[in-house]
């Protein structure tokens, strides 16, 4: 994305089980060394075994979505979107100040008298369940950090307005010109928010299934396992499971890395 500087216009699992590690002879090859898991004879194990240190996996946060009333409210903002006035474009504001550009900007519009040119300003939001510390919270965020649609009518006056909003840095742009979104990159951008408004709204407990966020831990994150047959041995996330609040991740295990499999509860970061 590209911002302007000047106007346009001027330019399987287990519970529990044993791990038999078949300890060597002395001088033994430890390339040939084998880590028995109880698996039954002639059972396959594949090229490469994870180990499933895990309890039984939790449901997946999943509620049942009333997709009628949510189709109603989609269809009810694409024909806002066809008859509103001005075209849709983004500008670009430091980190976290989003909600800041908007009340700035809306203030500025009523003190220059720009309502016939800038007619709206949003920051588009969408629910997320977010995991931290093991605890479930259902918060608010933004669809798109760091940037602010604003609808209008493009000419000097309200280009002026816009762009020396405080904390603005200015207009997605293409060659210094500023570049209207088409209507449907302003329906994907608004509806996570109208469809969670339609779910609130709806008659019954049904809510719309949440993206889910882990706010501990991340790929490529180094942890300590901290229960399990494997305490105290660090380990590598490679693969993190939102939904059921688990992860695979390398541990070494004689001399060589090993995928195993975790729940949130048996790791804590080193």
């Amino acid at each position: 994305m590209t911002q302007d500087n000047n106007s346009p216009f001027d330019a399987p699992e287990s519970d529990d089980f044993e791990i038999d590690l078949g300890l060597p002879e002395p001088g033994a090859d430890l390339d040939e060394v084998e880590i028995d898991l109880g698996f039954a004879d002639g059972e396959a194990a594949g090229d490469e075994l994870t180990l499933d240190l895990g309890a039984e996996e939790p449901e997946e946060v999943e509620e049942p979505a009333d997709s009628a009333a949510e189709e109603a409210a989609l269809e009810e903002l694409r024909q806002r979107l066809r008859r509103e006035p001005g075209d849709w474009y983004v500008i670009h504001t430091y980190s976290g100040m989003e909600n800041r550009v908007k009340q700035n900007l809306d203030s500025r519009v009523k003190t220059l008298g720009m309502e016939d040119y800038i007619f709206e300003t949003i920051v588009p939001t969408e629910d997320v369940v977010e995991i931290r510390n093991g605890a479930k919270k259902t918060v608010t965020r933004t669809v798109l950090p760091g940037y602010v649609l604003v609808r209008m009518e493009m000419n000097d006056e309200s280009w002026g307005a816009v762009r020396h909003t405080p904390s603005v840095t200015g207009f997605v742009a293409h060659a210094n010109a500023p570049v209207p979104l088409s209507l449907d990159e302003v329906e994907k951008m608004l509806a996570p928010a109208i469809l969670a408004k339609a779910a609130a709204a709806s008659a019954g407990p049904t809510q719309r299934n949440r993206r889910v966020e882990v706010a501990d831990f991340k790929v490529g994150d180094n942890v300590m396992v901290v229960q399990g047959p494997f305490a105290g041995v660090h380990a590598s996330i490679t693969e993190i499971n939102v939904n059921n609040q688990r992860i695979k991740a390398l541990v070494e295990i004689l001399g060589r890395e090993t995928p195993v499999d975790l729940t949130f509860s048996q790791i804590q970061k080193d």
